[in-house]
């Protein structure tokens, strides 16, 4: 860590906000780093927040792979993805300088909508229909047509998303340490004419996913990228499988994910 000292910090713009940014960016500089204004500029990318925080500003940022990410959390409780407090700056700044991190290295998902350009996703790509209509689906498993499904939607979550929205429909929680996706279902209909697997289920890293639209008026599906919206008219066809980018993230030593888990949610 001795060699990245230039630090951007993303925060949203409100008072409060500024003024935690202000006394982050003075007690940054009582300790020799540096606080840059570009984010080009930066090798430490630091978010103040929660965890929608540490999102946004991985995706404003552009997924940097020559960056460490760091989430600092302004609400009083740690997050999945904040591993130090507001409070405590000073010693996480000796922390950071005494070598008490890691660093973790989390799958991220590659999304490609038609033929437009990849888009990438931490936590989850979740796909809706956005008329009072079963959204179909027909999904395959690499050149495997593997079911068609009938509901309002999709989950689609890296190891770490798996305990956010994909949670909340009962899906598994997954080791990061694990390359792999997870596809959750939408109120899935499931009846003597139609069927689905009915169950989460989890994709190798190796694996792709795809989802083609079956033409029936939900050509315009809502798509969720993270805590982001996407907006494409006339969808056809939706790949999703793992990225070979990471993000790389700070950790403390005695917060690995299994205790982020225990403590958020046991």
């Amino acid at each position: 860590m001795s060699e990245r000292k230039h630090i951007f910090i993303y925060s949203k713009h409100d008072e409060a906000s500024l003024a935690n940014k202000k006394t982050l960016s003075d007690t940054i500089h009582k300790f020799g780093f540096s606080v840059v204004e570009d984010e080009n500029d930066a090798n430490i990318i630091v978010s103040l927040g929660g965890d929608g925080a540490f999102l946004q500003a991985v995706r404003k940022t552009g997924f940097r792979q020559d960056c460490l990410y760091a989430g600092i959390s302004t609400t009083g409780t740690l997050g999945m993805y904040c591993d130090f407090h507001f409070n405590d700056l000073e010693n996480m700044i000796r922390d950071v300088q005494n070598a008490e991190i890691e660093v973790r290295r989390y799958p991220i998902l590659q999304v490609f909508v038609d033929e437009n350009p990849a888009f990438y996703c931490l936590n989850e790509f979740s796909i809706r229909s956005n008329i009072t209509k079963t959204f179909v689906l027909d999904v395959h498993i690499d050149d495997l047509h593997f079911e068609t499904f009938r509901g309002d939607g999709m989950i689609i979550a890296t190891p770490t998303g798996s305990t956010a929205y994909n949670k909340s429909v009962n899906g598994a929680v997954v080791d990061p340490l694990l390359p792999c996706l997870q596809v959750s279902e939408l109120a899935s209909v499931n009846s003597n004419k139609f069927r689905t697997l009915g169950s989460s289920f989890i994709l190798s890293g190796q694996r792709s996913l795809t989802l083609k639209l079956q033409q029936n008026g939900n050509v315009f599906p809502t798509m969720g990228m993270d805590n982001e919206s996407l907006s494409i008219q006339h969808v056809d066809a939706v790949k999703i499988q793992l990225s070979d980018l990471v993000v790389k993230t700070v950790k403390l030593k005695n917060n690995s994910f299994w205790e982020k888990v225990k403590r958020t949610y046991l």
